[in-house]
């Protein structure tokens, strides 16, 4: 294996690793959403402004005015997906909400079909309809430790995040040459600008857990995580990528089951299954092979 690749494949095993570990830290954190996505924005900032330091990244000839608009736009998308997602995992588990999550891939092919007139074949159709069969697979096993409305409500907030994730993601793609460390600056910069006047300044965490936690997602989580992960983008090819992007939603349903005790049903790992599947098959390209046709006259 080639030495890029190699370690490309280590920090992107890294990278989905540590995004597996965010609701845990999110949750332990004992504070309100608004205050863990303020203050990841803020910290994680901070390290990805001294990131793009260190890269040569903070220069005004990466950007004009319209770039820096679509970017920032962009981050009020993620942070609005950050919100929806971390609100989730209280009331459907990490693990229900991570693997409803990702349906995002789904979206962005739906998105693109509407706004950037990319054609859905019958390949994407059939990858679509198995990860909707996953869903309602989700949906209607109820966890015992869920009442019917919490759960619900969890998985439509995931879903909302997956949404606006996608809606990141199209945006994203008009902004290749904008350098991707760059962007998440930009992106948690937006966020703490739109969430520091929701946050309660009077009631601020005061515990050192809480603020071990808030650190912990804004330096490793943000900050170091989004090197690795555009790093290991930059070496990869694009199936490698989309593979080991599956230990993510994988880590996250350990880290939940060891973590909180929280243990899928079978009719729930059936669909969290489908999902990752259908993920899987829309990211590599999976299919059935074409029947070749046996002609009954060789010469033709």
């Amino acid at each position: 294996m080639d030495t890029s690749i190699r370690r490309g494949s280590w920090e992107m095993i890294a990278a989905m690793l540590i995004s597996g570990t965010i609701g845990w830290f999110v949750l332990v954190s004992g504070v309100s959403v608004i205050e863990v996505v303020f203050w990841r924005c803020v910290i994680g900032g901070l390290t990805l402004l001294l990131v793009c330091a260190l890269l040569g990244y903070l220069r005004l000839d990466l950007l004009t005015w319209a770039k820096l608009g679509l970017a920032m736009l962009s981050g009020v998308a993620i942070v609005g997906n950050w919100l929806l997602l971390f609100e989730s995992y209280s009331r459907a588990s990490i693990a229900i909400s991570t693997a409803v999550y990702n349906v995002q891939p789904f979206m962005l092919v739906m998105l693109a079909a509407l706004f950037l007139g990319e054609r859905i074949t019958v390949q994407k159709l059939a990858w679509l309809s198995v990860a909707f069969l996953g869903m309602l697979a989700i949906v209607t096993a109820h966890g015992d430790h869920k009442t019917g409305d919490d759960y619900l409500g969890g998985i439509a907030l995931a879903l909302g995040a997956a949404f606006l994730y996608a809606i990141a993601a199209l945006i994203i793609k008009r902004l290749k040459e904008v350098p991707p460390h760059l962007m998440a600056l930009i992106q948690v910069t937006t966020g703490a600008l739109l969430l520091a006047p929701m946050v309660p300044w009077n009631s601020l965490p005061a515990t050192p857990n809480a603020w071990a936690a808030l650190v912990t997602l804004g330096v490793v989580h943000t900050g170091l995580m989004y090197v690795l992960l555009y790093g290991a983008i930059q070496k990869l090819p694009t199936a490698i990528t989309g593979a080991l992007s599956f230990i993510y939603p994988i880590a996250a349903i350990f880290v939940d089951w060891i973590a909180f005790g929280h243990r899928l049903g079978w009719l729930q790992w059936l669909g969290v299954a489908a999902i990752l599947l259908a993920a899987a098959g829309l990211q590599r390209g999976w299919w059935w092979p074409r029947s070749q046709r046996v002609s009954a006259y060789p010469g033709k």
